[in-house]
């Protein structure tokens, strides 16, 4: 599949600053608190946290409903980081009536956000500043993240430990829900993959031969430039996802790899709601 470091070279597509700071504004009137209790990791943003996490101290953003416990969600940002397009989802789906983690995955080298936007991001060459610290996201790195990252969640007075815990990824970061899933199995029950990267490959922790140590749901939702590009990768995933005997949607979009994040060129947001609904939907079986 392809690579978001294409995007990089693509020009700005439907959103341009202004319109995406207006969505970032609605988005920010979705109802959720400061997280009461967890320590601030010093950001401006009072939804900020830190916690100790291999490698470091993980920093992230946690979101969740006034008051009640909800099932917990974690966001794995796409190649640009944390930043306000993934603040605004995990905004979102809290007033949908989840605790949503929105994770750092840099943190080793650098609190986020390490850009403000993509424009940001391809404006300083954010592919070649970031490939160390994605080539040092190993499948076990990103599993032992996960461990910490769930346990630290199961801490949380808002958090529903008797429900099943949610994750999605996007673009590079759908195979570390992947990962999230298998490093913790009895606690991930559903996996949203969008535009994923990765996903298919002949080693041992390529995520397609790890569903089979999983016991999620899974939505695989394939652009269709990816698909034009890798066409064997769908049927790979279903064909896994089947013998795993796991349920799973592997449905190609008529949109662009990137099409889910409000920031990026290819944003589409027709195609965005319909992918949002499927992962309401997903989330609803927690």
């Amino acid at each position: 599949m392809c690579d978001e470091e294409q995007l990089a070279q693509m020009g700005r597509g439907a959103l341009n600053r202004r319109e995406f700071a207006r969505i970032g504004a609605l988005a920010a009137l979705a109802t959720c608190v400061p997280i009461g209790g967890a320590e601030a990791a010093g950001g401006a943003d009072p939804n900020s946290v830190k916690f100790a996490a291999p490698g470091g101290t993980l920093d992230g953003f946690f979101f969740h409903p006034p008051s009640g416990k909800v099932p917990a969600v974690i966001l794995w940002p796409d190649i640009a980081g944390a930043r306000s397009t993934f603040l605004a989802k995990g905004r979102r789906l809290a007033d949908a009536g989840y605790a949503v983690l929105v994770v750092n995955p840099y943190y080793r080298n650098a609190p986020a956000p390490q850009f403000t936007d993509f424009d940001d991001f391809r404006e300083k060459d954010g592919a070649s500043k970031v490939k160390p610290w994605r080539e040092a996201l190993t499948a076990d790195a990103v599993m032992d993240t996960a461990k910490a990252a769930i346990a630290w969640l199961d801490q949380q007075p808002s958090v529903d430990t008797a429900k099943g815990v949610g994750v999605a990824g996007y673009c590079t970061s759908a195979a570390y829900a992947v990962w999230t899933a298998a490093a913790v199995p009895d606690r991930v029950k559903a996996v949203a993959s969008f535009h994923g990267s990765d996903l298919v490959g002949d080693t041992d922790k390529a995520p397609v031969k790890l569903l089979g140590q999983t016991h999620a749901q899974y939505l695989f939702a394939i652009s269709r430039n990816d698909d034009k590009s890798a066409p064997g990768d769908k049927d790979a995933l279903k064909a896994a996802a089947t013998a795993a005997h796991l349920k799973a949607d592997v449905t190609v979009y008529q949109a662009d790899h990137g099409w889910t994040v409000a920031d990026s060129p290819q944003y589409d947001g027709v195609a965005a709601d319909k992918a949002w609904d499927k992962l309401l939907d997903l989330l609803d079986t927690l």
